[in-house]
């Protein structure tokens, strides 16, 4: 059976004398979710900087495809296909949607031909950019200037750009932070679609269990730095470790 595209082996994570991430091993696949949940502190996030290249691990491995990418800088293994959302919207405020996402998808050309860069005609993948407004529901929005949306369309404007960089993989870093009920029921169904249109994998962190459960297929919880359980939705919402832990022993019925 073929490895998943990300396979994350027995990570450990240490800052000086805090282990920050304990023999964590996860696994993500190609038009796959995975959720990635914990409290604060459980260590998602430094798990997210071991996998794309930010924080090295004192041990463990991190393969892409089957290909050991340990020892690669971060850089390589953006173009080896990984792609990521902050938690705070990092976009372009004094540009359009349009010109936000059309940037982002001279990404993959540019990091393979950066001379490109010096050419008198940028190079530009506008069918890209407008197939990534047309999935999320941005075409009305797509002249307007970025900075002056609110933060839903943003979180929106933000992972269309991710997209538009043809990512294998992609880190969600709880993209619905700042979202009311009906804009992280919106993202959802958006994250979904653009799983099901392009067989991109997603490893997604997120404190809005609606949002963790109700997209993934599979889910890690992550408790002081160690993995306190991983199973389908239902196994997890079921799990007493995880109430007791995460949920609340009193939140499920």
């Amino acid at each position: 059976m073929p490895e998943p595209f990300l396979a994350a082996d027995s990570v450990t994570v240490k800052f000086g004398g805090l282990t920050a991430v304990d023999d964590i091993s996860i696994e993500v696949d190609l038009g796959e979710i995975v959720g990635l949940i914990g409290p604060n502190g459980a260590g998602k996030t430094t798990l997210f900087g071991a996998i794309l290249g930010n924080v090295r691990p004192v041990s463990g491995s991190v393969r892409f495809g089957g290909v050991d990418v340990s020892e690669w800088p971060s850089h390589k293994r953006a173009r080896a296909g990984v792609g990521r959302t902050f938690q705070r919207a990092e976009i372009f405020g004094s540009m359009t949607v349009r010109e936000n996402l059309e940037l982002a998808a001279e990404a993959p050309a540019l990091g393979e031909r950066p001379w490109r860069l010096l050419s008198r005609s940028r190079y530009t993948n506008a069918d890209e950019a407008s197939e990534v407004l047309g999935l999320l529901g941005l075409g009305d929005v797509a002249d307007e200037i970025a900075g002056d949306l609110p933060v839903g369309v943003l979180r929106l404007v933000e992972f269309g750009r991710a997209l538009c960089a043809r990512p294998q993989l992609l880190l969600l870093d709880e993209p619905s932070a700042g979202l009311d009920g009906d804009e992280t029921e919106s993202l959802g169904r958006s994250i979904t679609d653009a799983v099901k249109s392009r067989g991109v994998g997603v490893l997604l962190i997120e404190h809005d269990m609606s949002l963790a459960l109700g997209v993934s297929e599979h889910v890690y919880v992550l408790d002081f730095g160690r993995l306190l359980a991983h199973g389908t939705p239902d196994e997890i919402v079921a799990n007493p470790d995880v109430q007791q832990a995460y949920l609340g022993a009193s939140s499920v019925a």
